[in-house]
Formats: structure tokens, C-alpha cells, sequence
């Protein structure tokens, strides 16, 4: 169990300022995370990992010589967020371009996905590489959609290596999907990891029992088993490992046994005693292999097992030396660039004098009243949407939306007493949240309001009609950037309910504040029937089984969240009467 924090909450955040002050010869903290110490004397590729925290070494404790050139961190076991990408690029690259280089999680992709268009839309070049090495999440022909677990470690030292060897952004992004496409990995799982200030671990396992086909971020493995001897497990990974081996490889081979956090390595040595002799007797020749914590979950007692096939070209990148706060090999030559003061901006807008009303005024105060109604709601259901979420993912989506309500909250409240209408508001709130929770509810959530406020707009009160148009704007922004339908077992499946009936009832003529109540039932139970679903979508998907019989967890929080926002949006003078000229449907002549 993790026991030494202050504020749960702030766990990330300390850790990293902790981390960067202990390794301050190596690494600097800039927003959104850290980067090397020194800038590169000439203009070279910025190799940019990055992911949630709970995983060190990985992602910060790899920044050095051979190695990354930063590292975005988000939250525990969260994506951060775009902004936090942006700003670590900004800080990082030197004029050669950037390449973001991540697993393949859906909140990871988004959120990389929009730092890097902004970063192109402001002439630096920037690629992202997606590690998919987890052969347990998907078979083989879907192979682009599997995670990516312990086989990070791998990617990002090649590329790394190539970007220290004065390689183009181009080439370190060939060399880096081409060593994501020769890596394997298999693991499995003892005990579940404990969220800092949590009393129990995101999952247990009967005694007796091991979880195989682990993720790293809490999630239990996608089988259950009778816990085996070492030799009967290092048996099970490489007969799994060698099974996938891609077509035409060799047999040099780049070998990773790796603990999750609290495997002793004395286990893992003698865990070794089995792997290597069979991975010989199959006639590879193992490369500088590697067997410590690597790629961890907290303090999840697990074991991972990887392979990267080597060829003439992969092979001196593997080896090559690097030196960084948790990983040397070999002797790296002490970077020569000058220490780097960062002057860059960290994205932020300076304040505006806001153009708006007195009566689109009022009704940001009202979208104030309502971010707070949603905060106090998602307060107090933190811990059930936790464990709702480490059913079949990684438990942090009560965490995730404590940190996006607050942040939001805090945002919309300040804009408005700095004299902004509604929709700079909500706007503004968006932004905050998708910046404070990362992941992909955060982005979603933020896309979602800024879409609403930019709907909304400063010159008045929406009526209901257009109060429908916002809601609209909302899952339309949604949809398109999670590309989830109803029936995926995402928050869509609530969303859509919400939306199809409060617009059709304010269509019929019903006041705002009646067909929001009753549109929010609606999502309330369509969130519920999601417990009946299997996830098509996010880190859930890999185990859909596991999820059977409880509700998604963003379906219900988005649920909670607008049955609570509903008579403050809806009390507003325009908002909360019916259209002009429509009478309720029923009504008399």
C-alpha cells in the first residue's frame, strides 16, 4: 500500500517536484513535467515520453543522454493533458522537431493528438510514435489496437539512441515503429496496486490465483489461473512470447523481465533461471538483457516479460549508452549544452477585457452555481466511481473528475469575477478541466464545455431552445473526438439519451427546467443500463468480460453531473421558459 503523501490529490505533483530536485544534475521541472538539465549544444530531434504517474522509472526517471529529452506526466495512471504536452514541447525542442512517444491509450492519444496539431500549426515539425506491445489486449490482426505496457522501455531507448546519433525526426520515427512492431510483451499479476489515501487496492485475487495478461495501470489481468511455480510461469510468458514472434525475425533478441512495484528482485532473478535457459534452447541470443523495475504500476506485485527482435540497424540503438536518473549503460558523454533558463510560454492566455452583458453576466453566474453543484456531487461519489472503474480499468475516474470539477469550478469563478459573460465562463472552465484531469474524460469533459460555452455565447441568457443547441454542441464535440457510438459503453451512452429528450421536449414546448429533470432520468437510467454492455472503447475494452454487471463509470458520472447542473442552467430568466409562441405539449386551447 502506498502510505507516505500529504494530499492524496497532490501526490503527482510532489513526487515529481521531489524527483526533480533530487536529480537536478540531470533534469529541470517545467510545466507539465520535466526536461534535461541542459539544452543540446546543435538542434536535435526531442524525444518526448510520456503518460501518467505510477509508473517509475518510466516516464521521468528516463530523461538523459541516450535516452528521452523530457517527460510528459500526468496524474496517477492519467493521460495528461494537451497542455501539458504542449508546454514540455515548447521547453524541449531545440529546432530539429519533436516526437511524442507514448502507449497506446485512447486519453494519450487525444491529448497528444491536439498538443501536436498546435505545435504544427506553429511551424515545429512533430510526429508521435504508439507503443502496442501488450499481445494479451488484442490478437494479432488488431494489433493496432493493443496497450502499450513494459515494451515503452524498449521504443524509447532506439529512439532515443537515434535522436543522440544526430538522426532526423523522420528516421527516429521509422526507427521507433519499427522497433514497436518487433515488440512483444506478457505479464501477469499477484495483487493489486493501492491508490495513495485509498484503504483498498483497485482489485484482489482469491489466494491461490494469478491474473495473467496484466495492464499498467492497476487493471486486473484479462485471466485468471491457479498461481503457478516460477518454472511453470517462465514457461507460460516465453511459450506465449515466442508463439507471436514476428515473421522473418532473427534470433538476437533485446529481453526485459520486469517488475511492477513491489516484486522483489530476488523473484525475478530466480524467475530468470527459467526464461533465459528456454529463450536459449530456442536459439536466441539475448541482448544486454535487462530483469529490475523498469516499467511499473505503484506498488502492484506483477511480472512483465518482453522481447524486441534486433536486426543490424536496432541493435547498436539498444546498446548504445545512456545515462539518466533511474538507467545508465555504458558511458554516455556528459551533455555539453549550456543550462537553459525556460522563457517559453506556458500556453496561458493573459487577461482580457471581456466583451459581454448584463444579462449573459447573470448567467455565467449561474453556470458558476452549477460547476459548484457538479463539484460537491462528484466529491461525494469519488470513491464509488473509483471502484466502479477498477472493474476492468484503472480505477481512476473518480480521482480524474475530482481534479477536472475542481479545476473548472475554480476557473468559471474567477473568469466571472473578471467580468466575463457565460460562455467565457464555461469556455474557461472547459480549458481548465481538460488541463487539470488529463486522461480521456478530461479531454472530453473540456472539449465538451468549451463547445457549450462557445454555443452559449456573452450576449444573453439562452432561451430553451438554445440551451438544447448547447447540449447539442456538447455531445457533438464529444463524439467526434472519442469517436465512441451508444451501445460502446462509454459516457456517449448517457449523453445521447440526455440529448435526444431534452431536445425534443423543449421542440414540444416544455419550460427548460421540465424537460431537463426529465432528461436527466433518462441518462440516469440509460447509465445504469450500461452495466448489461461490454466496453468497445477505452481501457476497459481489453477486459469486457470483467465489466459485465457494473455501470460505466463515465455513463455515470455524466449522469450525476448534469442531473445536478440541471436547475441552475435552467433557472436562468431565458433559459427557464418555454420557447415563445409554444405551449406545452397537452395543453389546453
Amino acid at each position: 500500500m502506498t502510505k507516505i503523501f500529504n494530499d492524496p490529490s497532490d501526490f503527482a505533483e510532489e513526487a515529481l517536484a521531489g524527483f526533480c530536485d533530487i536529480h537536478s544534475d540531470l533534469v529541470r521541472q517545467v510545466p507539465g513535467g520535466a526536461v534535461r538539465r541542459h539544452r543540446p549544444a546543435q538542434p536535435k530531434v526531442a524525444v518526448l515520453a510520456g503518460g501518467g504517474s505510477g509508473h517509475y522509472p518510466a516516464f521521468a526517471g528516463l530523461i538523459g543522454q541516450g535516452f528521452a529529452d523530457g517527460a510528459v506526466v500526468g496524474n496517477i495512471f492519467t493521460s495528461p493533458s494537451a497542455q501539458q504536452a504542449y508546454a514540455v514541447a515548447k521547453a524541449a525542442e531545440s529546432g530539429a522537431g519533436v516526437v511524442f512517444t507514448y502507449g497506446n491509450y485512447a486519453g494519450d492519444v487525444m491529448n497528444f493528438g491536439m498538443a501536436s496539431e498546435r505545435l504544427a500549426a506553429e511551424g515545429i515539425a512533430v510526429e508521435n510514435v504508439l507503443v502496442t506491445d501488450d499481445i494479451a489486449s488484442a490478437p494479432p490482426a488488431e494489433a493496432e489496437k493493443r496497450r502499450g505496457i513494459a515494451g515503452d522501455f524498449t521504443v524509447f531507448k532506439i529512439m532515443g539512441a537515434a535522436a543522440e546519433n544526430g538522426a532526423d525526426l523522420a528516421e527516429v520515427v521509422r526507427l521507433g515503429r519499427k522497433a514497436n512492431g518487433l515488440t512483444r510483451t506478457i505479464g501477469s499479476a499477484f495483487a493489486g496496486c493501492t491508490f495513495p489515501g485509498a484503504g483498498s487496492p483497485l482489485f484482489s485475487l482469491p489466494q491461490g490465483q494469478m491474473g495473467l495478461g496484466l495492464g499498467i495501470h492497476g487493471e486486473p489481468g484479462l485471466y485468471d489461473t491457479d498461481l503457478p511455480s516460477a518454472k511453470e510461469l517462465g514457461q507460460e510468458l516465453v511459450s506465449r512470447l515466442l508463439a507471436e514472434a514476428p515473421e522473418g525475425a532473427g534470433t538476437r533478441a533485446a529481453v526485459i523481465l520486469n517488475g511492477l512495484g513491489s516484486t522483489k528482485h530476488e523473484e525475478l532473478f530466480v524467475l530468470w533461471g527459467t526464461v533465459a535457459p528456454l529463450l536459449r534452447a530456442a536459439g536466441y541470443i539475448l541482448v544486454m538483457p535487462e530483469v529490475g523495475e523498469l516499467v511499473t504500476s505503484l506498488d502492484m506485485a506483477g511480472v512483465s516479460l518482453t522481447m524486441t527482435w534486433l536486426d543490424e540497424e536496432l541493435e547498436p540503438l539498444w546498446t548504445a549508452p545512456a545515462e539518466t536518473p533511474a538507467y545508465r549503460r555504458g558511458n554516455a558523454p556528459r551533455e555539453a549544452g549550456a543550462l537553459h533558463v525556460d522563457k517559453t510560454s506556458d500556453g496561458g492566455a493573459d487577461p482580457a477585457a471581456f466583451v459581454t452583458t448584463a444579462g449573459s453576466r447573470d448567467y455565467a453566474g449561474a453556470c458558476v452555481a452549477a460547476l459548484e453543484a457538479a463539484r460537491s456531487s462528484i466529491h461525494d461519489a469519488e470513491e464509488q466511481l473509483g471502484r466502479m472503474d477498477a472493474i476492468a480499468g484503472d480505477g481512476d475516474h473518480g480521482r480524474g473528475m475530482v481534479r477536472g470539477i475542481d479545476a473548472a469550478a475554480a476557473a468559471a469563478a474567477l473568469t466571472l469575477g473578471q467580468g466575463a459573460g457565460a460562455g467565457d465562463v464555461l469556455a474557461a472552465a472547459g480549458d481548465a478541466w481538460a488541463d487539470k484531469a488529463g486522461g480521456t474524460s478530461g479531454v472530453l469533459w473540456g472539449a465538451g464545455l468549451r463547445a457549450f460555452g462557445e454555443s452559449v455565447g456573452n450576449s444573453a441568457a439562452p432561451d430553451a431552445l438554445e440551451l438544447a443547441s448547447a447540449v447539442t454542441a456538447f455531445a457533438d464535440r464529444i463524439v467526434e473526438l472519442g469517436k465512441a457510438e451508444t451501445g460502446d459503453k462509454t459516457m456517449v451512452d448517457a449523453l445521447l439519451p440526455f440529448v435526444e429528450t431534452f431536445s425534443r421536449l423543449v421542440a414540444e414546448g416544455q419550460p427548460a427546467s421540465k424537460a431537463w429533470e426529465e432528461a436527466a432520468l433518462h441518462a440516469t437510467e440509460a447509465a445504469a443500463a450500461t452495466a448489461d454492455l461490454l466496453p468497445l472503447k477505452g481501457r476497459a475494452r481489453p477486459l469486457a468480460e470483467k465489466s459485465l454487471g457494473t455501470p460505466d463509470p463515465g455513463a455515470t458520472s455524466l449522469a450525476m453531473v448534469f442531473t445536478v447542473m440541471g436547475p441552475h442552467f435552467t433557472a436562468a430568466p431565458g433559459s427557464a421558459q418555454a420557447v415563445p409562441g409554444r405551449e406545452p405539449a397537452g395543453a389546453q386551447a
